[in-house]
């Protein structure tokens, strides 16, 4: 089943140079574990609540690869980079099988 790794960054700052130079490293970081970038750097319209900076979601082959990635000595030497100068919030997460509605976790009875 698909996993997300899903970031939410409140201060982005594509220009600074080790950002720079995190963007130009990680994509070889995700390419052992089956990574790759589902939303990046696009134009976002929230339409509830408040949302400040962006989000980031890397889909990734199944939980186990997520994990993987993000533990690799390869991500994890140049993790620095970003967040040390952007400030954010992580999080790696199973998605749904095909055919999943969410009326499978109701616990509620029919009237």
């Amino acid at each position: 089943m698909t996993a997300y790794a899903i970031a939410h960054l409140r201060n982005p700052q594509s220009d600074h140079p080790d950002v720079l130079e995190y963007l130009r490293r990680i994509d070889a970081t995700l390419d052992p574990f089956g990574g790759r970038f589902a939303v990046h750097g696009a134009a976002m319209e929230v339409v509830e609540g408040d949302w400040p900076g962006t989000v980031v979601v890397i889909a990734f082959p199944d939980l186990a690869a997520a994990r993987g990635w993000y533990a690799s000595p390869a991500y994890r030497e140049i993790l620095p980079l970003r967040t040390d100068h952007i400030d954010g919030t992580a999080i790696l997460v199973d998605g749904v099988a095909p055919g999943y509605r969410a009326a499978a976790l109701s616990t509620a009875k029919p009237a």
